[in-house]
């Protein structure tokens, strides 16, 4: 499927939030994904990746996730101040503020007529968290969280009582979990705490690792990247939204 790219500036409580839409050149209306980048925000194996989900029948979003503290179009270098700066903003930004992004990117894609109105989420890194912690808001019917950092410390900034862990509880569309036993960002026990926490929720899940390093969907940096795994990791991600954004 042929897609097409435009930019949009959203309007949130904390900002101008700039944001990347892939989406079909045919004419119709798709089921939409919000696509959340690592750290690094809108890189290159980003856009990549984005442009494969929307040339399999979908919208998808691509916000710069720390959009408060950076200028409009920042993308931060795979390299230790990249990665620095990156980590800054992930511990400046509180997670309520990720959720009113979310709500600026839902209302959107109900005014556009090339949206089904049906919303998803997925991400990687903290990408993959910010795609869990969207599944809180009961818009979202889907979320694929690969190798989701920082869920299971409960490190980021939140009100009281507001980490994603603890408001599991509210997510009410279906998830899928993926993750690199290798990976050293969310060791066993980590793991371990979520899967369990994912349970006593009563969340609607299904749970898969495989023996791979973190970032193993990155196709720039080849001492992680695993190609063959990606292609399946990307197919399942299909299938799960056209599961449950088709309905």
């Amino acid at each position: 499927m042929i897609i097409q790219t435009e930019i949009v500036d959203l309007a949130t409580p904390t900002g101008t939030m700039r944001t990347y839409v892939y989406r079909p050149q045919a004419e119709g209306a798709y089921p939409a994904i919000i696509y959340y980048s690592e750290i690094f925000q809108q890189t290159a194996p980003i856009a990549r990746s984005a442009a494969i989900m929307a040339g399999h029948g979908f919208v998808v979003l691509v916000p710069e996730v720390f959009h408060e503290l950076n200028p409009i179009g920042t993308v931060l270098a795979y390299d230790d101040e990249g990665k620095n700066k990156g980590n800054a903003d992930k511990f400046a930004k509180p997670l309520e503020s990720h959720d009113s992004d979310v709500v600026a990117m839902y209302e959107f894609l109900q005014q556009q007529t090339y949206c089904t109105g049906n919303v998803g989420a997925m991400g990687v890194c903290i990408g993959g968290h910010l795609a869990y912690r969207a599944a809180i808001n009961p818009n979202i019917k889907a979320a694929c969280c690969l190798y989701a950092t920082d869920i299971h410390s409960g490190t980021l900034p939140s009100q009281p009582g507001g980490d994603s862990l603890t408001r599991t509880k509210e997510i009410s569309g279906e998830l899928m979990m993926i993750w690199g036993k290798q990976d050293p960002h969310v060791p066993d026990e980590g793991r371990f705490l979520i899967h369990q926490n994912l349970i006593d929720s009563k969340v609607h899940f299904s749970w898969h690792e495989f023996n791979a390093a973190h970032a193993f969907m990155r196709d720039e940096g080849l001492d992680r990247y695993d190609p063959e795994l990606a292609l399946t990791v990307y197919k399942m991600a299909v299938d799960l939204f056209r599961k449950t954004l088709l309905a």
